[in-house]
């Protein structure tokens, strides 16, 4: 509120105090333990499927690629069901950032790129590399796709229904 001099009065605070998000103790326990968990299937995939030297380490190219596309379906679902809010946050940060955070794995896809890339075989590394980025791009775009278009078609024949 100004007064004749133009200030503001100091008993009213402009800013609204800050809230505190919720459950953000359980919140963090969640993406911790879903990480864990996604790690642990990601490591269990490597043991079971390991890659030889100065090969294309095929294991962890589809780790990253299934992990892109099922973030991209968590995430476009989440998005037509409601705002970021409730369970959904909660789906989000357990599911999302923390199983297919322990999941995936760039610090892998790094390392076995540079490995290869020392290995003399640098066509193979530039092609992993790009292939990677490449389909775990168009993997997450076909699931957000996908998605959009079920939940459109469900909302069609909702709307058929309904006349």
């Amino acid at each position: 509120m100004s007064g004749a001099s133009g200030g503001t009065d100091p008993d009213i605070d402009p800013q609204p105090p800050r809230r505190r998000p919720a459950w953000r103790g359980r919140t963090l326990l969640l993406i911790a333990a879903g990480g864990a968990l996604g790690s642990v299937v990601r490591d269990r995939l490597g043991v079971a499927f390991p890659t030889p030297q100065g090969q294309w380490p095929w294991t962890i190219f589809w780790v990253n690629v299934t992990g892109a596309f099922v973030l991209g379906a968590l995430l476009e679902t989440l998005a037509v069901l409601g705002p970021d809010e409730g369970w959904r946050r909660r789906a989000r940060l357990g599911v999302g950032t923390g199983v297919l955070g322990g999941y995936t794995t760039y610090s892998t896809f790094a390392v076995d790129t540079a490995s290869l890339g020392r290995s003399d075989h640098l066509v193979l590394a530039l092609g992993y590399a790009l292939a990677s980025i490449v389909l775990g791009f168009a993997a997450a775009y076909v699931a957000t796709w996908a998605v959009g278009a079920a939940h459109r078609r469900v909302v069609l024949r909702r709307m058929e229904a309904a006349r």
